[in-house]
């Protein structure tokens, strides 16, 4: 399982902030396109597959979610690391 792209965004999402859109690859069989970062009120970032209308086009099992945004947050750190040394 691998992020294949990340773009840091900041904008609100329900009251939440979405801090990055991404592409992972699943599998090598699977790709999902269009997922979501988001900074929850309470501070926890969770990921978010898109929607179509109203639903969720995906969702994952705990630990998947756990292992996907783990994925995300260090491919984000790893991309504003600079920015914030910038501004340091």
């Amino acid at each position: 399982m691998r992020i294949l792209y990340l773009q840091p965004i900041d904008e609100p999402s329900g009251g939440h902030r979405a801090i990055a859109v991404f592409d992972l690859e699943l599998t090598p069989e699977a790709r999902l396109y269009g997922l979501r970062l988001l900074r929850m009120r309470d501070g926890r970032l969770l990921t978010f597959a898109p929607q179509s209308g109203s639903r969720r086009v995906a969702t994952f099992a705990t630990e998947l979610a756990a292992r996907i945004t783990s994925l995300a947050i260090d491919e984000h750190k790893a991309l504003t690391a600079h920015d914030s040394q910038k501004a340091a």
